[in-house]
C-alpha cells in the first residue's frame, strides 16, 4: 500500500510513521515479542515507511526488537534512531558528549544488526555540553557513513538554529498535538525558514485523545503516573476537555484518535505525525487517517476547544521537564 508522504532530508516518509516506545518501553504491560513483531510488519504493510526508536527504550531493548523484526525489510522504511538520553547506572540521564554520542551510536548499530541508519536524532540537549559539539559528532558520524540525515528531539527555535549552522538538521522531533502546543511558540515558524520537518511525537496525548484513558489506573510502571496531566485531580478537569473532543469526533464519524493525528497534520504540509501503539487495531486505525477525510470544521472546533493551557497540570514531571529544551507557554504550569 503506498501511503501520502511527506519530505525528511532526502528521504520521503509516510505522514504517519510509527513510533516504536511502546512496544518495550514507558506506558508498562508491554505485548510479548512475537506480537510486537507482528505489529511492525503490520504497519510495513499498511504501507509506513518510517520507524522510529531510540537508545533509550527499553535501554536498548527496543533497538534489538526493531532489528530482530524488520531489518530484513530494510529497503522498505526509513530507519530513524535517537543518542545522548539514556539509562546510566541505571538512572535516566544526558551525555552530549561526543565521545558518548559515538559509543552510543555504535551500540545501536549493533543492536540493529545494520551498519547506516537514516535519521539520527540528539533525543535531548545535554546543556553541559555545546550544541555545536555534539551536532558535530553526529557530522562525523554521517561522513563516516554511519548515518544519513541529522535531527534533534525537544529542542527550542533557538537551539534548533543554532544546530543547524552547524549542519542542516532534517528533522526536530517535538510533542505536538491539540493539546499540547508549545511549537507554535517560535519551533514551526523556525522549521519553515530552515526547511527542517516536525516530527510531532504522541500526536493524540499519550492516549487521552484516543479513548484510552478514563481514570489513572495504568499499568506498574507506566509513566503516565507520574505525569501530573495523567492522575488526579488534574486527570477530572482534563477529561472533561476529553469528553468534548469525543463528541467533536463523533460528530466528524471519526474515531478520536484520528481527528487528533489529522489536527495535527492540518496545521503545517511538512508535519510528520509520529502515534505510538501496542495494538495493530490501533495502528491501523491511526494508518487510516491518512485515507479518510476530517472536516475543516472538526479542527476548526478542537483547535477551538484547546486554547494554550488548556490542559491541567505541568506536561513533564520535575525530573523530566529539566531535561527538555523547549519552549514554554506563557503562563504555562511547571513541575
Amino acid at each position: 500500500m503506498t501511503l501520502p508522504t511527506r519530505a525528511i532530508g532526502p528521504f520521503q516518509v509516510s505522514a504517519v510513521s510509527l513510533g516504536c516506545m511502546n512496544l518495550n518501553h514507558a506506558y508498562g504491560a508491554f505485548p510479548p515479542e512475537d506480537e510486537a513483531i507482528r505489529l511492525l510488519n503490520r504497519a510495513l504493510d499498511l504501507g509506513v515507511t518510517m520507524l522510529d526508536t531510540a537508545a533509550l527504550y527499553g535501554d536498548g531493548e527496543n533497538e534489538r526488537l526493531v532489528g530482530k523484526a524488520v531489518m530484513h525489510r530494510r529497503s522498505e522504511f526509513t530507519l530513524a534512531s535517537k543518542c545522548v538520553l539514556g539509562l546510566f547506572d541505571g538512572k535516566r540521564g544526558l551525555d552530549g558528549r561526543p565521545e558518548a554520542i559515538t559509543g552510543t551510536l555504535e551500540g545501536a548499530l549493533q543492536r540493529l544488526g545494520t551498519d547506516h541508519i537514516d535519521l539520527y536524532y540528539l533525543h535531548r540537549l545535554d546543556a553541559k555540553v555545546p550544541i555545536e559539539d555534539s551536532i558535530g559528532a553526529l557530522v562525523r558520524a554521517k561522513e563516516a557513513g554511519k548515518i544519513g540525515a541529522i535531527g534533534i528531539s525537544e529542542m527550542s527555535a533557538a537551539t534548533l538554529r543554532r544546530a543547524h549552522a552547524v549542519h542542516p538538521i532534517a528533522a526536530i522531533q517535538n510533542e505536538y498535538s491539540p493539546a499540547v502546543r508549545n511549537v507554535e511558540i517560535g519551533v514551526l515558524a523556525a522549521c519553515r525558514e530552515l526547511g527542517t520537518t516536525l516530527v510531532a511525537f504522541s500526536p493524540v496525548v499519550r492516549g487521552l485523545l484516543a479513548g484510552a484513558i478514563r481514570t489513572a489506573a495504568y499499568a506498574e510502571g507506566d509513566v503516565r503516573h507520574i505525569m501530573p496531566r495523567f492522575v488526579e485531580p488534574q486527570l477530572s478537569e482534563n477529561l472533561k476537555l476529553v469528553d468534548a473532543f469525543d463528541r467533536i469526533a463523533a460528530e466528524a464519524g471519526l474515531a478520536p484518535a484520528q481527528l487528533a493525528i489529522g489536527w495535527v497534520l492540518a496545521q503545517d504540509a511538512t508535519i510528520v505525525a509520529l502515534p505510538g501503539t501496542k495494538s495493530i487495531a490501533h495502528l491501523e486505525e491511526d494508518v487510516a487517517t491518512l485515507t479518510t477525510p476530517v472536516p475543516q470544521e472538526a479542527i476548526d472546533a478542537v483547535t477551538a476547544l484547546f486554547p494554550f493551557n488548556a490542559m491541567s497540570g505541568p506536561r513533564y514531571a520535575a525530573f523530566a521537564q529539566a531535561q527538555v529544551d523547549t519552549e514554554t507557554l506563557p503562563d504555562e504550569e511547571l513541575a
